[in-house]
């Protein structure tokens, strides 16, 4: 009997459709007027193929199988300027060098990818074992290893813990606007611990060396470094603290050693319900990097280790973040004092500055972002300034201040003084009649992490 053709059986009303994954499987609707009876049928030929049937079962349950624990996830950005002075080929990525300067939207001007693929296997006695790999692509340069690591968990002396050996990317907390983690353990090759049980606290700890799977340090170099990881320490209604603190014991470079201690303080519902603050308070020294990495053990071309000295830094920064309705946004005020172990003068860098979004709908949102950001120096040297605002309609999938995947057009005013120009001439650019004192930057971006 073909599918899809009524017929009737006395009283009874009958049709054949097909049901199922199997070839030849169907179902067989009665109408008997009041009530429909479904009865599921199969044809001779699901015999005949009996093992081809069984074959499929086994295929899919081996893909279930390897699905179950399986972790996908990524990020990705990219886009093409429109307009630019096509003189110096300015396309973005206009900062001052302060950690804070770069005010993202509108102005990153580098396309890349990362993806994560994880995968955790679980003992009957409830031990859990994992892999996880992340390459990674930016711009020009080769493909690049971010992450790859073995971890174990569920252990009877501490289930909830997580040991783990190898390259790990472990990053604490960042201010998304302008595209820095404040605190970061860094990518590096070594050991450590997440999430165990201390009282209320969830504790880590990172030993790791100064080598990664791309890069080797200098002959005649070396580099350790701890990082201890304390959260979720409650101190008032709403709000918690996590601290990072870092220790590096180095050899054969232009300064050794270092220390440095990060605190951020988390509050949700900051003044009024949908609002979170985020205040840093942080200090390091010699090679210890103010995030909690290593400050960058990779000298200059032709150079050697000893090229490369240490840096006293200190950082205050305070950000917040909101979703009220369809208004949305983030915006961070910062300030950043910076001395090098080889020079007498000390940097000041301050910023300021936040993005807005407001979403139409589900579909569209009107991003709007500006930062004003400085840099001063103790010597008098003259002070440094850079200004920048972007305009975005973006198309979305999600109304939210944070739902990705976006893609937008947008339009980027900068200026800058003279200072900042005479001394960023490789990014700034210059024109016909000396350095430029602003840009204008049109173009389109992607942007989606999953």
């Amino acid at each position: 009997m073909p599918t899809h053709r009524r017929f009737t059986l006395g009283t009874l009303r009958l049709e054949l459709i097909p049901s199922g994954r199997c070839l030849g499987a169907a179902a067989l609707y009665v109408d008997a007027g009041e009530r429909t009876i479904a009865a599921q049928l199969a044809y001779d030929i699901i015999e005949r193929m009996r093992v081809n049937s069984t074959a499929t079962a086994l295929a899919a349950a081996t893909l279930a199988h390897a699905a179950d624990g399986l972790e996908f996830s990524g990020y990705s950005r990219g886009g093409t300027s429109l307009s630019y002075n096509k003189d110096n080929n300015v396309k973005g990525g206009l900062t001052l060098g302060g950690d804070l300067h770069k005010y993202r939207l509108g102005n990153e001007g580098d396309t890349g990818l990362e993806v994560y693929v994880g995968k955790t296997f679980e003992n009957a006695d409830g031990v859990k074992y994992k892999f996880g790999y992340m390459p990674n692509k930016w711009g020009s340069s080769n493909i690049g290893t971010v992450q790859a690591f073995g971890e174990i968990s569920g252990l009877a002396v501490a289930p909830e813990a997580k040991f783990w050996v190898g390259q790990r990317r472990l990053r604490v907390q960042d201010v998304h606007v302008v595209d820095h983690f404040l605190m970061n353990s860094g990518e590096y090759q070594g050991a450590g611990v997440m999430d165990l049980n201390v009282g209320k606290a969830k504790v880590g700890l990172t030993v790791s060396s100064g080598d990664t799977f791309d890069n080797k340090l200098a002959t005649g170099a070396s580099a350790s470094k701890i990082n201890l990881d304390v959260g979720g320490i409650e101190t008032n209604a709403g709000g918690t603290v996590r601290v990072l603190a870092t220790s590096v014991n180095t050899s054969g470079f232009g300064s050794n050693g270092g220390h440095g201690i990060s605190a951020v303080h988390n509050q949700a519902n900051f003044l009024t319900p949908g609002l979170t603050n985020s205040l840093f308070l942080q200090t390091s020294s010699g090679l210890a990097k103010i995030t909690g990495e290593f400050v960058s053990l990779t000298p200059a071309a032709g150079a050697t280790a000893a090229s490369i000295f240490g840096v006293k830094s200190t950082r205050i920064a305070d950000s917040i973040n909101w979703q009220k309705g369809p208004f949305g946004g983030q915006a961070i005020a910062g300030y950043q004092t910076s001395k090098a172990d080889n020079q007498s003068f000390t940097t000041k860098d301050t910023s300021v500055g936040g993005r807005v979004s407001y979403a139409f709908n589900n579909n569209f949102k009107l991003l709007a972002e500006a930062g004003i950001t400085s840099r001063k120096f103790s010597d008098g040297q003259p002070a440094q300034q850079l200004n920048k605002f972007t305009i975005a309609p973006t198309i979305a999938t999600g109304g939210d201040f944070w739902s990705r995947p976006e893609l937008r057009l947008y339009v980027t005013r900068a200026n800058w003084n003279t200072a900042a120009a005479n001394a960023n001439l490789g990014s700034f650019g210059s024109g016909a009649t000396g350095p430029l004192k602003g840009q204008t930057l049109v173009g389109v971006q992607y942007e989606i992490w999953w």
